[in-house]
C-alpha cells in the first residue's frame, strides 16, 4: 500500500501572507487566494493528478487561467491538495508548484488530508471523497490515523464517478441495459461499441473520461430504477462493502463525504450508508470552503 505523504514545508522570509489554496481532483482544480486581509478570491482550472501526467502540466494548465493582475511573487505559501500525491510523486508536485511559484512555501498532500480538514477541520472522525475517483480515511482532528486505499481507478475507486462510468460503458457494450436505456445511451453518444473502446483506452486521462458519462445519470431518464439501483446504489453498495465497512467501528462514526458524485446523488448515497447502519454527518459538494476556514486561522 503507498504510504501517505506527510507535509512538505518550506519557509520563505517574506513579510506579507498570501496562502494560495488549490483541492485538485481528476476533473478540475479549485484554487482560493486568501490575501493578509482574510479576503479570498476563486478560480477554477482542469484537474492535475500526478499519476497520470508530469510536473510540467500543472504550470501550463495554470498560468492562462490566473486572475488578471495576480502577482505570482506575492504568495507565500501554496496549500496543494491533490488525488494522487503520494510518496512516489511527491516531488514531482512539489517542482511542479515551485515552478510557478519560486517564493513561497509549499504544502502537498493528499485530497484526503484536505478533505478531512475541510470536513472535520481539528475533530475526529470519517472522511471520503466520492468524485471522479473514491478515498476514505479515519481522521484523529490532526492526521490520517486508518487509510483503506482505493486502490485507484484500474483495481478500485468504487462509489466514484469513474466507477460508475465504467460500469455504464461496460453494460452498453455488453448488452445488458434494458432496451430503453440501451436506444437513449445509443441516441446520447452516437458511438458504436468499437469507438467507445478506442476513445477509453487510448484517452490520456481513462477516470475522467468514464466519469463524463454520469451526466447521463442526471439525463432525461434520471431516476429510471435500472440507473438508480444497478448503476448509482449498487456502486456505493460496492464502496461501503469493501472499503468504509473494513474500518474498524465504522458504525460508530458519521459518514462524512465531500465530493460531486456524493453531493448530487446524496439522496442514495445516505440511504446507503443507513442500510450499513452508519449516520450521515456532512456531505458537501466541494472542500474549498472548509480548507479557508481551517487555513484563514493562520493569519489571525
Amino acid at each position: 500500500m503507498r504510504k501517505r505523504k506527510k507535509i512538505h514545508e518550506l519557509h520563505p522570509n517574506q513579510s506579507r501572507v498570501m496562502i494560495l489554496i488549490a483541492d485538485s481532483g481528476g476533473s478540475k482544480t479549485s484554487w482560493c487566494l486568501i490575501d493578509e486581509a482574510g479576503k479570498t478570491t476563486e478560480f477554477t482550472t482542469e484537474g492535475y493528478n500526478p499519476c497520470y501526467t508530469g510536473s510540467d502540466k500543472l504550470p501550463e494548465m495554470l498560468q492562462p487561467n490566473l486572475p488578471p493582475d495576480f502577482d505570482l511573487s506575492s504568495v507565500t505559501t501554496v496549500a496543494f491538495y491533490g488525488a494522487g500525491v503520494y510518496d512516489d510523486n511527491h516531488e514531482v508536485v512539489v517542482k511542479a508548484i515551485r515552478s510557478v511559484f519560486p517564493n513561497a512555501a509549499i504544502e502537498a498532500a493528499m485530497d484526503l488530508v484536505g478533505s478531512a480538514r475541510s470536513l472535520l477541520g481539528r475533530h475526529s472522525g470519517f472522511a471520503a471523497i466520492l468524485g471522479t475517483g473514491t478515498n476514505s480515511c479515519i481522521y484523529d482532528g490532526q492526521k490520517i490515523t486508518h487509510y483503506i486505499d482505493s486502490l485507484g481507478f484500474l483495481l478500485g475507486d468504487e462509489g466514484s464517478g469513474a466507477y460508475m462510468g465504467k460500469k455504464l460503458i461496460g453494460e452498453y457494450i455488453r448488452g445488458y441495459m434494458p432496451e430503453a436505456v440501451q436506444q437513449v445511451f445509443r441516441d446520447t453518444y452516437r458511438l458504436t461499441n468499437d469507438e467507445l473502446i478506442i476513445q477509453l483506452y487510448g484517452h490520456p486521462t481513462p477516470n475522467s473520461y468514464c466519469a463524463s458519462f454520469t451526466r447521463f445519470l442526471t439525463g432525461p431518464l434520471a431516476g429510471h430504477d435500472y440507473l438508480e439501483q444497478h448503476i448509482i446504489r449498487d456502486s456505493f453498495r460496492d464502496f461501503f462493502r469493501n472499503i468504509v465497512s473494513r474500518y474498524p467501528d465504522y458504525s460508530s462514526y458519521t459518514f462524512n463525504c465531500v465530493g460531486s458524485i456524493g453531493w448530487i446523488f446524496r439522496n442514495a448515497l445516505s440511504e446507503v450508508a443507513q442500510e450499513f447502519r452508519m449516520k450521515i454527518g456532512n456531505i458537501i459538494q466541494s472542500p474549498i470552503e472548509g480548507l479557508v476556514r481551517y487555513h484563514r486561522e493562520s493569519l489571525v
